[in-house]
């Protein structure tokens, strides 16, 4: 029987390259979702047309009823609780923090790190209850260290979801589950490129290795993290940046 991995936010960007490649390793794969249903129904017909098998749900991650039903649901379909959490939903603002409003703020830090906490540990119980072990990972962001201009309650969100992945690592080491994030640098996808048209151009200049990420680039280290050769690595934020956050500003 193959084993179930859970990835919230799904249905577009990132997340959804995220469950095809797990799908392709030879999970099953059960996702959330709050918006693009087209792109969700979609996602599960592709997984399930390559041979793979796939449910998508309507789960608003950071509202605990809805999670815990989510997760009710998703492991009875599946027969098993899940053996592998991806903490992908996320949500951001553009705004100076002067001028960023408190709904923006409870928006933003609700979805990212509340909706973190929530997964987190619902699928950790469940991870505890059937006494395997399982791998939890964070899609956190460069700003997890170094802050970002007009992005306050953004980087406040993925900041707190280092310390989240650190305190659960420490705390569910003891039954075999290890938390680990994965912190992108400048990735395309559909959302970003909406915010510049020429997002590619600007960052390829400023990442040491010259381009842009790729989904693609994200799903290999996760997709790491998941198997053996990865179970003594827990507590970690890995960077997959092209190197971009490890460059300081330089004057020559």
């Amino acid at each position: 029987m193959s084993k179930l991995a859970v990835v919230t936010g799904a249905s577009t960007g990132i997340g959804r390259v995220l469950a095809k490649a797990l799908s392709r390793s030879g999970f099953a794969v059960a996702f959330s979702y709050r918006s693009h249903e087209d792109a969700a129904v979609t996602l599960v017909n592709e997984i399930e047309e390559a041979g793979g098998r796939s449910i998508g749900i309507d789960c608003d991650v950071a509202d605990r009823a809805q999670v815990v039903d989510f997760f009710d649901h998703v492991s009875a379909w599946h027969g098993a609780p899940p053996a592998v959490l991806v903490n992908n939903a996320g949500v951001q603002t553009w705004s100076p923090l002067l001028d960023l409003d408190e709904a923006s703020w409870d928006k933003v830090i609700a979805t990212n790190l509340k909706g973190c906490f929530l997964n987190t540990q619902c699928a950790a119980k469940l991870m505890v209850a059937a006494g395997q072990g399982g791998a939890i990972i964070n899609i956190g962001s460069g700003c997890n260290k170094i802050a970002f201009p007009n992005l306050v309650d953004y980087t406040a969100s993925k900041g707190g979801i280092e310390q989240l992945t650190k305190v659960s690592a420490v705390e569910l080491g003891p039954y075999g589950i290890t938390v680990n994030c994965i912190a992108p640098g400048a990735i395309m996808t559909d959302r970003t490129a909406e915010e510049s048209p020429d997002y590619p151009e600007t960052w390829s200049k400023l990442t040491p290795l010259g381009r842009v990420g790729r989904p693609e680039d994200i799903a290999g280290p996760v997709i790491f993290l998941t198997t053996p050769a990865a179970s003594f690595i827990t507590g970690q934020t890995i960077g997959v940046d092209g190197g971009l956050f490890s460059k300081p500003a330089w004057p020559y």
